[in-house]
């Protein structure tokens, strides 16, 4: 089967699912409060997944690893980490916290300023070990985790409400005002990496192979985790930290499609990424009653894949 066949297919999917979130139970008495109600929830699961399946694509290409996710290296604990320093710092009345645009551009500048010196340290070195950089993610991660986690011992039971949303993935209280200003912040970024998508398909080739060939390695590894920093912070910031998640659906996008063209994969991989999220969802929703969330699904599939990968050393 070829891959615009498989790629149709899915995309024939995501219609269906969302349509069914859209649609079921609509009335010409109430579509209109339920519309207002599920449209932005399907648009942040949407975009959710498109930003974590496509960041986690090409940096698995960058870092040519792979096992390796933007999760893995602590972005998701150095976002609880900010809103929890935030909380700390200027309370839970400040607008840095009650301004949806306002908290959603603060976190969004000091995630990519973070990250940018992080890697500008790393990839500074002319032989930078990958491993070393999983080891430091893992490390910076559990740090980050250590002083949210001490941070809200010293905050009032009350405005620790406040982080609980920041804490725990949930789709459905995705902050509409948020929805929305998020969808032109994430095509910018997709639009950047298409740009260099050719770039990357090369940078499939090896570091040495695709100097060879006239790629900057440095400067694109730098601007690509640039704008994953920014992908990253936009999910993060819509519906909290999602682990596992891109290093699921980027495998099989892999199984699946046979080009290695990435302005193919970054289509194919956002749009399985779609349909695997709202199947989620619906799931969570329909068979367990919301008696779970689709994050802790997706950290227990995804958890055991990583491990299973680890084993078979298959990166």
């Amino acid at each position: 089967m070829r891959d615009g066949l498989k790629l149709s297919l899915v995309a024939l999917g995501v219609l269906l699912v969302a349509g069914y979130f859209l649609g079921h139970g609509l009335t010409a008495d109430n579509y209109a409060y339920f519309l207002s109600r599920r449209t932005p929830k399907v648009l942040a699961i949407a975009l959710a997944a498109i930003a974590i399946s496509a960041s986690s694509l090409v940096f698995q290409t960058i870092t040519n690893n792979r096992i390796l996710t933007p999760s893995i290296l602590g972005f998701d604990s150095l976002y609880v980490l900010l809103q929890t320093t935030l909380l700390v710092a200027f309370g839970s009345t400040s607008a840095l916290l009650v301004n949806p645009y306002l908290n959603f551009a603060v976190s969004v500048l000091l995630m990519a300023v973070m990250a940018s010196v992080l890697f500008t340290l790393y990839f500074r070195r002319h032989r930078a070990n990958i491993y070393t950089l999983l080891l430091i993610g893992i490390v910076l991660g559990s740090v980050f985790g250590s002083i949210s986690q001490f941070f809200t011992l010293l905050v009032d039971p009350s405005e620790f409400a406040v982080l609980q949303d920041a804490m725990f993935a949930s789709f459905n209280n995705a902050n509409r005002d948020l929805v929305y200003i998020s969808v032109p912040v994430l095509a910018l970024c997709l639009l950047a990496l298409y740009r260099y998508a050719n770039q990357l398909d090369v940078c499939l080739l090896g570091e040495d192979n695709a100097t060879s060939l006239g790629i900057d390695t440095r400067g694109l590894t730098l601007k690509v985790m640039m704008i994953i920093a920014v992908m990253i912070a936009v999910s993060t910031a819509l519906v909290g930290p999602v682990l596992f998640f891109g290093l699921i659906v980027v495998s099989l996008a892999r199984q699946m499609f046979v080009s290695f063209q990435h302005r193919f994969l970054i289509l194919a991989t956002s749009v399985l990424a779609v349909f695997l999220l709202l199947t989620g969802q619906y799931v969570v929703e329909q068979w367990f009653g919301f008696e779970t969330t689709v994050s802790v699904i997706i950290n227990f599939v995804g958890g055991s894949y990583f491990l299973y990968l680890l084993t078979k050393n298959k990166f």
